[in-house]
């Protein structure tokens, strides 16, 4: 059985004042603030080194470029979400855009490509990514960047 329109015209919808449920603990959620980006730093080293031997054999030197790409990697996921709270929505997808941007031209530059074909893979990552974030936090959030839904 349909429900009938109310007289205005306008839909029923669910209200925006009951929030969703949380369904992890503070604990649980402290223990992911701190894994992810190691998680992801340790897979971004991996992958870099991967790309940078280019298939031949694994070295002392490629393990020690690993483990520092994961530890960069690592500290600027950090501060990018540290800072982005602060920013306005534009300003934030624009950091996590150039975060991406930058991280996929790394990557690509390390298997021997040019510098144009990386940057220019970079930039296309960061627009699309800024496209996808900016659309996000404009739907959303408000201007003050309460967020609404």
């Amino acid at each position: 059985m349909a429900h009938a329109a109310p007289a205005s015209g306008a839909r029923p919808g669910p209200t925006p004042s009951t929030p969703l449920p949380d369904v992890f603990s503070a604990r649980t959620h402290q223990i992911a603030k701190w894994a992810t980006p190691a998680v992801m730093g340790l897979v971004y080293g991996y992958w870099a080194a991967a790309n940078q031997r280019r298939g031949g054999p694994v070295t002392g030197w490629n393990i020690l470029f690993g483990f520092v790409t994961a530890l960069v990697f690592a500290a600027l996921y950090i501060a990018v979400r540290a800072v982005a709270p602060r920013m306005k929505r534009e300003m934030r997808a624009l950091l996590w855009a150039a975060f991406a941007g930058c991280a996929v031209g790394f990557l690509l530059n390390q298997t021997g490509a040019s510098v144009a074909w990386c940057t220019g893979m970079g930039v296309v990552t960061a627009a699309s990514m800024f496209a996808v974030l900016f659309y996000r936090y404009y739907t959303h959030e408000d201007a003050e960047g309460h967020r609404v839904r």
